[in-house]
């Protein structure tokens, strides 16, 4: 029996390591694309080995003729067609879950001088009608079956937020493999279509900003919160930790000095959420348009991992800001820590994570502001000011449906599951498995209607 199972054991390891030489090719390979309403995409990388650490050099090429008009495959056949983008790119696999627990990877690249230099300059450019930057993904929904969770979060995001990022779908290749449906997304960085934040300096008020944090995992260099994260009645959970990441500048890149300044701020912003006297150390208002994008996706890595915040310089303004990030198991689209659920609080869900085993757990920050009566009162405005406006139901449905659109109107969804097969098949994380497109856009809808109807009622909104 122990031979056997070390023979599985190596056949598995075999395949596995296959697939990585192979770049993680799809199920089917052999998916023809003739022509479509997306983006094309195609990336060259000469058969060499993609990592997810270190970047590798590739060439890429985008074609998109506009708005109503077709894209070709066959650029013989179809000459003249507009060239959005076509050079050189840094690529690598992206990604936590996304790319742990799907065999469909997601990507970074970025943009680069032409020709490319042997130290690979960046070059800021203009991708699918995105402002200028050098950063990009393209993301790889695969367990979100709606292939639509996180471009919906962006839009009900962005008339709120100072930023949210921008994406469009569009079909990839890789060395001349169909992979599928992606979606060409800014990343969340430092620019100026992005967030505006000055690079830190060593001293005064240029030590103040910029900053780009994030509370996420303890896999790279971190900051450990001095504040536990705390039960549902504000009990600490000693034994966890809250851990925040250096995303801009980079952790090699601060100085002590900086360090020291970002580290102090941190502190003071959480003694002071921890004592309810916070608005002279947080911006209320984006704190409020974070939790309510996490509660109404229902996200239960929400807060806890991919938790960006930002903070510019003094002089400018000395509060900390949210802005939202991966919500790709939102919107009842996970089985685990009962986020399928309408009807609870992803802020209120430590008790339940702590039970459940989870390491990260929900910083003690939004229990404390959910105490507070003068936020509350302030959350229930802003959410009635949502749901009079592009939450208004029939307003988000049709979003939903236009997104739906974009997928059906030429196949690429249908394209997209030949590829990776999953109608009728359980994916980690489904809470539903859809038999259909169609059957999961209904879904996603009935999720939407029911966690609405919830929060109106537990908020105070009638509609």
């Amino acid at each position: 029996m122990r031979s056997l199972f070390l023979i599985a054991l190596m056949l598995f390891t075999l395949l596995s390591c296959s697939k990585r030489a192979e770049n993680f090719p799809p199920d089917d390979t052999g998916v023809r694309l003739d022509s479509t309403n997306l983006p094309i995409v195609w990336i060259e990388v000469d058969g060499k080995e993609i990592h997810r650490d270190n970047r590798i050099s590739a060439r890429m090429k985008i074609i998109d003729n506009g708005p109503g008009m077709l894209n070709y495959a066959d650029t013989v056949s179809h000459p003249g067609q507009r060239i959005d983008y076509e050079g050189d790119i840094a690529l690598r696999y992206r990604g936590n879950s996304t790319y742990n627990d799907s065999p469909k990877k997601p990507y970074s690249f970025r943009t680069l001088e032409q020709p490319l230099h042997r130290c690979y300059n960046k070059q800021k450019v203009k991708i699918l009608g995105m402002g200028k930057d050098d950063n990009w993904a393209l993301l790889a929904p695969y367990s979100d079956k709606s292939m639509m969770r996180d471009l919906l979060a962006f839009e009900i995001s962005r008339p709120w937020m100072e930023y949210a990022p921008e994406g469009r779908y569009c079909e990839v290749f890789l060395d001349g493999t169909y992979y599928g449906v992606y979606i060409l997304s800014e990343v969340i960085s430092r620019g100026k279509n992005r967030l505006h934040l000055d690079n830190p300096g060593t001293r005064g008020d240029e030590l103040t900003g910029g900053y780009l944090l994030e509370v996420d995992c303890n896999d790279e260099k971190t900051y450990t919160s001095k504040y536990p994260p705390v039960t549902a009645d504000g009990k600490p959970l000693s034994d966890r930790r809250i851990i925040i990441q250096y995303k801009h500048p980079d952790y090699d890149e601060l100085s002590s000095a900086q360090l020291n300044y970002i580290h102090g701020r941190i502190d003071r912003m959480e003694k002071a959420l921890a004592a309810g006297s916070y608005s002279n150390v947080i911006d209320v208002m984006s704190f409020i348009d974070y939790q309510l994008a996490m509660e109404m996706g229902h996200n239960v890595d929400g807060y806890r991992l991919s938790g960006k915040f930002y903070k510019r310089r003094d002089s400018t303004d000395p509060r900390f800001k949210m802005v939202v990030w991966d919500m790709n198991q939102a919107y009842g689209n996970t089985n685990r820590l009962e986020g399928w659920r309408t009807d609870t609080w992803i802020y209120q869900s430590n008790d339940l994570m702590y039970r459940e085993g989870e390491v990260y757990l929900v910083p003690f920050w939004w229990q404390r502001l959910n105490s507070d009566p003068q936020y509350t009162a302030l959350l229930k405005e802003r959410w009635a000011q949502y749901r009079n406006s592009n939450l208004d139901e029939a307003a988000l449905m049709a979003t939903v449906d236009s997104l739906a659109n974009v997928l059906t109107v030429c196949g690429a969804i249908d394209r997209n599951s030949q590829a990776w097969p999953r109608w009728g098949v359980w994916v980690w994380p489904n809470k539903h498995v859809a038999e259909s497109f169609d059957d999961e856009v209904s879904y996603l809808k009935q999720w939407i209607h029911d966690r609405l109807a919830w929060m109106d009622q537990e908020l105070g909104v009638r509609n």
